[in-house]
């Protein structure tokens, strides 16, 4: 028979249904729009009472207004762009499910599918139609539902992966009379430039990433260009996306699931991406019983979910963006791909956002309260990003949390977040805060070096929240060490004297760490300070370097950076007591190349270092 013999009109299809029907709508950017706008147009008796069942609402068919003619109730599993509204207005049903498990709600017919209608493309000389740019849960509708219409449309992707249909399993053809829905791309705004640099090195090469749409996500694309062998396991395929892959980054060759296959399950976009899509075999689209499965997510080594937040708590609670910034990133959504990444060796998730709103308004807050959205998962989140940082979250206390939080707010947000946490007693009442010195923090140092054996540090501004690291660092000092360092014999380094030492007067005081892992993360092997004199011409120096990271070059690295730092500060030069028996410090002074000049007393040196050569060295 020829496939041709079952083209209908859309009139035809609706005198078939029949009051109280379920009819399951293909999602998204796939949705069937001619049958749809047909459906809301036509006044029959027997489109009465109808149930319409769709996975995610984002198309422009199933308005609200639509929605509040009484003809019919939507039921979706995601919140998208449509359904958000009408869901908080009562005129859409929420079905709330874990998406892996939506096909086996279909299969024990516990979410009735009465009618099937799909777009999908034109058959091919076999009779096999692809469904194009959505696949999730619609095979599996066909197989359940007595009534299945396919509307062909010649301008949708013929998709490859698990997209193949049978021209024979449809009772009804349908030619579509509209294009498909398509999606502008977002403009980036510099605010998620800036947090998609901040996220770009936390994602190492060889990993494989999940996005989603908005600003942020073509942000990270072009920030992601430059790694390499990075795969793709992500619910929505976007132009982001497809930049991504197209710039080399994307190999998808160290995935253990569907090797050197991009894998997803919509595609959302403009139609650049749908003609890039067309019988492209490096993207398979798959159900959401593979792509959302945590199980299968988490098969794949270092898997990475990029997460687009609306606003954070400092002990990590999360809220998820709703109405235009929403796609599928509810909590169900959210929790599939945070359950991946804890599954996944060497995986876990990232979550962006900015400091502030577009009403200048903080998006770190004390507590998350009263927030559409938000969850309270707060094992799962990894890396908190901002415009001003990153904050490494897992393995820290709350108050460590806290502090690390505000370190990322806005600067102008974060002594009212630390006194209220201080009230809360989340933070210590004894908490130091300097609010001008906190605005003068110099952000700008942020310096990679590589020494001997392949040990590449960080080298930054301390930080408030470095107190635990240093204290850290401090208790794997030898005793000698200690010694040489504070000239005396410290055995402990308590909260009162750390936090002091961290909260810096950055008028007076340069103190750079140097951090073994990822930014926000990672061990301080190292600290380099500068302490200027009274008349701001000369300064102490003094430098420490964790033993097991000693003989390498990290001493020379940071003396010399401190006095390029010094230099571009008008410091004419530097001094230091050294034990005489503190040779190693002395031999760093001497490979400076500047003249180190000593005088001897009670077995110390008084060693002075002018910048200038024509200087006496006179402090």
């Amino acid at each position: 028979m020829d496939w041709r013999q079952k083209l209908v009109s859309p009139n035809a299809v609706l005198e078939r249904m029949r009051p109280g029907m379920s009819v399951f709508l293909s999602t998204g950017a796939a949705e069937p729009r001619t049958l749809v706008k047909h459906l809301m147009a036509v006044q029959s008796a027997n489109l009465q009472d109808l149930e319409l069942i769709q996975i995610l609402s984002l198309a422009d068919a199933i308005s609200l207004r639509n929605l509040q003619n009484q003809k019919f109730r939507l039921k979706t599993f995601f919140s998208g762009w449509v359904a958000d509204e009408a869901i908080a207005s009562g005129h859409v049903d929420l079905i709330p499910c874990h998406p892996f498990r939506i096909p086996g709600l279909l299969e024990s017919r516990k979410v009735q599918v009465d009618a099937v209608f799909v777009q999908i493309t034109p058959p091919d000389k076999d009779g096999y139609s692809s469904l194009g740019v959505s696949v999730d849960a619609a095979r599996l509708a066909m197989e359940q539902a007595d009534f299945v219409v396919g509307e062909i449309n010649d301008r949708i992707p013929r998709t490859l992966g698990d997209t193949f249909v049978r021209i024979t399993e449809f009772d009804m053809l349908v030619p579509s009379e509209e294009p498909p829905v398509y999606f502008e791309r977002w403009p980036v705004e510099p605010v998620n430039h800036k947090i998609a640099v901040n996220i770009a090195p936390l994602v190492d090469d060889k990993s494989c990433i999940a996005f989603s749409m908005g600003s942020l996500f073509e942000a990270v694309s072009l920030a992601l260009a430059g790694k390499r062998d990075l795969g793709v396991h992500s619910p929505f395929f976007s132009d982001a996306l497809m930049d991504l892959v197209k710039s080399g980054a994307v190999t998808n060759r160290h995935k253990e699931l569907f090797r050197r296959k991009s894998i997803t399950s919509y595609a959302c976009g403009t139609a650049d991406l749908l003609k890039w899509l067309d019988q492209n075999p490096s993207v398979e689209f798959q159900p959401v019983d593979k792509v959302f499965d945590p199980l299968s997510i988490g098969r794949n080594p270092r898997f990475v979910a990029i997460i687009s937040a609306k606003r954070a708590d400092i002990t990590g609670r999360i809220s998820l963006h709703t109405g235009l910034g929403h796609i599928a990133a509810g909590p169900a959504e959210v929790l599939a791909f945070i359950s991946g990444a804890q599954f996944s060796e060497g995986g876990y998730t990232i979550f962006g956002l900015p400091s502030r709103d577009h009403r200048g308004r903080t998006n770190i807050t004390v507590f998350i309260k009263d927030h559409k959205n938000s969850f309270d998962f707060r094992e799962g989140v990894d890396y908190v990003v901002t415009e001003y940082g990153v904050a490494y979250l897992k393995g820290l206390t709350l108050r460590e949390r806290a502090q690390a939080m505000i370190e990322i707010a806005h600067p102008e947000d974060r002594a009212g977040l630390i006194a209220t946490a201080k009230q809360k007693n989340i933070l210590y009442t004894d908490q130091i805060y300097f609010p001008e010195s906190d605005r003068c923090y110099p952000a700008h140092i942020n310096e990679r070096q590589q020494f001997k054996s392949r040990v590449e540090l960080r080298f930054r501004p301390i930080r408030p929240s470095d107190e635990e690291k240093m204290r850290r660092l401090f208790y794997r000092f030898s005793d000698e060490a200690v010694y040489y360092r504070y000239f005396s014999s410290l055995k402990a380094m308590p909260h009162a004297r750390m936090q002091a030492y961290v909260n810096v007067d950055w008028s007076t005081i340069m103190s750079i760490v140097g951090v073994d892992g990822k930014p926000g993360e990672g061990v301080i092997v190292s600290e380099a300070r500068y302490l200027l004199d009274p008349d701001g011409q000369w300064a102490e120096v003094a430098f420490v370097v964790d033993e097991a990271y000693q003989r390498i070059g990290i001493s020379t690295y940071v003396f010399n950076l401190l006095v390029r730092l010094a230099k571009e500060r008008g410091v004419k030069g530097f001094w230091a007591d050294v034990l005489l028996s503190n040779t190693a410090m002395m031999k760093v002074f001497h490979k400076s190349g500047l003249p180190v000049l000593r005088e001897m007393e009670s077995g110390v040196y008084h060693v002075t270092i002018p910048f200038d050569t024509a200087d006496d060295g006179s402090p």
